[in-house]
């Protein structure tokens, strides 16, 4: 599963959360944000936590194919 780079760039600074911050929200790694800010793919748990850390649905940050 990946994630859009712009999409989450965009949720992580209208949530006003650091990589550092939504680390520490969903209980992954700074390694495993930075990863996916890079546009590396992730299991769909990751996924899931990532969405609900930063409040949006799973769809809103999902790269398109």
């Amino acid at each position: 599963m990946r994630i859009s780079r712009v999409k989450f760039a965009a949720e992580l600074a209208r949530s006003d959360l650091s990589s550092k911050k939504l680390a520490e929200k969903t209980g992954l790694s700074r390694v495993t944000i930075s990863s996916i800010k890079q546009g590396k793919g992730c299991s769909a748990k990751t996924a899931q936590l990532i969405a609900d850390g930063l409040g949006v649905s799973l769809s809103d940050i999902l790269e398109e194919v």
